[in-house]
């Protein structure tokens, strides 16, 4: 009965307060429904909300199933009285069988509760500093078990979180009704006749501004707040064919000239991107040229335009042939590389239509509101007077999003709705840590927002003076943290970040960005500058992974109905060998050049990796025969990402030097659930028992054989998860650049033996529930 109560108490309960979250208007509707969801789930009798006040000593009842309503908003004690007040001194659980026996019980009459008489309180922090306390009461005499209590304490986490940003969220819901009060007593004032005047000092009292909060994608951290700069984009220049089209020759001769400009405007660009930043940062805008010299994308519009099209809409209609490319992919890093396509676009129309992309001047520090930002905006901006940047569209993957991190500049990224609400005359700040911004916040947002901005800058200065040293626990294991990269730009970032090589190398995008498959010396010479870049450090370089979401506008292939269980990754390129062995080519032949290692993708059989070996063994024999030197023992390993490969990772390992683990395909593969298809997405769980013993099941198999598992993947870029995957024998991790100075963090402050425990016990549990119940209450532990 206990497992079973945990069981409803914990996932069913984390899952319904999200709901409650989505659904609740006002912190007090929030309030409300979750100290009746609690008490119906605990089996409780009572459950109350205690806040504490600004004061920081004198906790209210804020909501409450099970006493009196009336007493809500009326029963306040200080920290040093009663048992809810224990809870606050004590920063703990305090949990009393027979609580009006207990020394520190305070009656209080409004609540009529003297017919209760175990008492379970909580604390819920901000931080490390309580903000309040969560209490379960019952009538009879109740020793709650450990499981209830920890089962509690995950809640009372989450509900603290809820607490914090709802009460900034009611702050502005208030000023809201504020300004609609002002604006209803306006309109009398109109209706009776007062002079234009007197509605002008009423109006400016509230100085017409409306307060907003809103939530996109987190893509460079840090605090800022000022004022607005809407970017100008011409978002109506969009070649839709309303314009005058002139005969063909002389459509075919505004477009070629115009194309000329263009490539001395991204000439431009890419000197002065490489000299603010580096020559890498910059590699983006060579990309860019090769695109605008490129053949096909040249006839492509061109006959369009014999079709009659004008310049302009012909060159929309060749971009947007190349998005369809990008938009469909499931990897955001990918997906994102269709910017650099629409901004190649708009500045080609630019020349055409006359208008000027020279650089945007700034009088004063601004933040930056746009659309979408694209990398031509980030080399004209004056970037010393760019404060902040926010955009209704784009993601964390983007260009613009890399340029901003290399800036330390604080960039959201993906408002829905940001330039229907924002105005020239608005303030704004920008939470470049959890993805919220703030439009004309009030002076408590403003207080608070300072307040985190120490505490960011201060953690930042901590984190920083952690990029040159190991990732070590406190017992001295090592643990190595590696970046996942897919453009020359990574590398500035990753280096920044204290990466220790790169994990994974995706080679998708430069065969994304040419009109045919490189061939091995134009791939030898990417590899080269990438090895040369990171000065010997590893760098594992996975072979060409498409199909499935990543297509090639100029490679066919077969319609298939379900994609991803088809056609792609290391079964295209087996059964393509010419394409295959150029790649192989090309990595070896820049292999003396650095620490380079072959990785291979969606590997599934022995029968494979004895295919692949074939291959290679022919590529360097015609290697040796022309005299191209080239590193013999390269190492080879695979991608483990499948089932199948998992249940034969003890027979596979023999045949290789090493494995990485790729969760995000594993995950959606063992447990049949597309992350992208919103239908299924909850069935995606890194915490599904199954995902769980199947990495421990790799690991130890590389333990065994004495051959290194890394892992990569979006689970490795949150800390527990981390500590939970170095318990479970994992100690080389790929992620995202940014995320590894909070993982080397955590690391350094743990042991080993610490981890190995959370591991045992998380591999124990039987549910995904359980395992983010038991993974949340060691988060609180441990202050990550």
């Amino acid at each position: 009965m206990g497992d079973e109560r945990q069981e409803t108490l914990g996932l069913r309960t984390l899952e319904d307060i999200s709901v409650i979250i989505l659904h609740s208007h006002d912190l007090q509707e929030t309030l409300d429904n979750i100290v009746n969801l609690v008490a119906k789930r605990m089996d409780s009798d009572v459950c109350s909300i205690y806040l504490l006040e600004e004061d920081g000593v004198t906790l209210t009842l804020k909501a409450t199933k099970g006493l009196s309503k009336a007493s809500v908003g009326k029963i306040t004690m200080k920290t040093s009285e009663g048992l809810t007040g224990l809870v606050i001194e004590q920063k703990g659980v305090v949990a009393i069988e027979n609580a009006p026996n207990h020394p520190r019980y305070k009656y209080f009459r409004e609540t009529k509760e003297e017919k209760f008489q175990s008492f379970l309180g909580i604390p819920l922090f901000e931080r490390k500093t309580p903000v309040g306390v969560i209490v379960v009461q019952t009538r009879e005499p109740r020793v709650f078990t450990g499981e209830e209590v920890s089962s509690l304490a995950t809640i009372a986490y989450q509900i603290s979180s809820i607490v914090i940003n709802a009460k900034l969220l009611d702050s502005i819901r208030i000023k809201e009704e504020e300004r609609a009060f002002f604006e209803h007593e306006l309109k009398k004032i109109k209706a009776h006749g007062f002079t234009r005047e007197d509605q002008a000092a009423g109006g400016k009292k509230k100085g017409g501004k409306q307060q907003l909060m809103l939530a996109g994608s987190a893509a460079s951290p840090g605090f800022c707040w000022g004022k607005v700069y809407i970017l100008n984009q011409r978002v109506n220049r969009n070649g839709s064919g309303l314009e005058k089209v002139m005969p063909r020759p002389e459509e075919r001769k505004r477009f070629l000239i115009a194309l000329e400009k263009a490539k001395i405007h991204t000439l431009y660009m890419e000197k002065r991107v490489a000299q603010l930043l580096s020559k890498e940062d910059a590699a983006i805008f060579h990309t860019h040229l090769m695109i605008m010299e490129d053949r096909g994308f040249i006839s492509r519009v061109l006959d369009l335009i014999d079709k009659d099209y004008g310049a302009p809409r012909a060159v929309k209609e060749a971009v947007d042939y190349y998005l369809g490319a990008f938009s469909q992919m499931e990897d955001p890093y990918l997906r994102e590389r269709s910017a650099d396509m629409e901004d190649i676009g708009r500045r080609i129309i630019d020349c055409l239509e006359g208008n000027d992309p020279s650089r945007v001047r700034l009088r004063e520090k601004r933040i930056i509101v746009a659309s979408d930002v694209l990398p031509s905006d980030m080399a004209t901006l004056d970037h010393e007077k760019v404060v902040g940047i926010i955009t209704e569209r784009g993601d964390v993957n983007s260009h613009a999003a890399i340029m901003a991190r290399s800036l330390g500049i604080p960039a959201v990224l993906g408002l829905a709705g940001l330039l229907k609400n924002i105005g020239l005359r608005n303030e704004v700040i920008i939470d470049g840590n959890s993805g919220h911004i703030y439009i004309n916040p009030d002076d408590r947002i403003k207080v608070e927002y300072e307040r985190l901005q120490r505490d960011h800058s201060s953690k930042q200065r901590e984190l920083d003076g952690l990029r040159d040293l190991p990732a070590v626990t406190t017992d001295g294991a090592r643990v190595f943290l590696r970046a996942n990269i897919g453009l020359l730009s990574d590398i500035r970032v990753a280096l920044a970040n204290g990466a220790e090589g790169v994990g994974l190398y995706r080679t998708e995008f430069p065969y994304m960005a040419r009109k045919s498959f490189p061939d091995r010396n134009e791939q030898c010479g990417l590899y080269r500058k990438i090895l040369e870049g990171f000065n010997r450090l590893p760098v594992n370089i996975r072979t060409l992974d498409i199909g499935g979401d990543k297509g090639l506008p100029y490679f066919a292939y077969p319609k298939e109905d379900n994609p991803f269980m088809g056609w792609r990754s290391i079964r295209v390129s087996l059964e393509r060998e010419d394409i295959f062995r150029e790649q192989l080519a090309g990595v070896l032949m820049a292999s003396p050049h650095g620490k380079a290692s072959l990785m291979f993708p969606m590997v599934s059989s022995v029968d494979e990796i004895l295919a692949i070996k074939r291959i290679l063994a022919e590529v360097k024999e015609e290697l040796k025969r022309d005299g191209k030197p080239f590193d013999p023992a390269i190492p080879f390993g695979i991608m483990v990402e499948i089932p199948a490969a998992v249940q034969t990772a003890d027979i596979l390992i023999k045949e290789v030097d090493y494995f990485s683990i790729g969760t995000n395909d594993l995950i959606q593969y063992t447990l049949a659930a597309d992350r992208n298809n919103p239908k299924v997405k909850k069935y995606y769980d890194p915490y599904h028992p199954a995902v769980l013993h199947s990495i421990k099941r790799v690991a130890d198999v590389g333990i065994q054989s004495g051959k290194k598992v890394s892992l990569c993947g979006e689970m490795a870029a949150e800390p527990i998860n981390a500590l939970l995957l170095l318990g479970m024998g994992i100690s080389d991790f790929s992620l995202s650049a940014p995320y590894i100075p909070i993982i080397k963090q955590a690391i350094r402050k743990i042991s080993l033996s610490t981890c190995r425990e959370i591991a045992a016990h998380v591999l124990s549990l039987e549910s995904a529930g359980a395992v983010k119940e038991y993974l949340g209450k060691i988060k609180m532990e441990l202050g990550l």
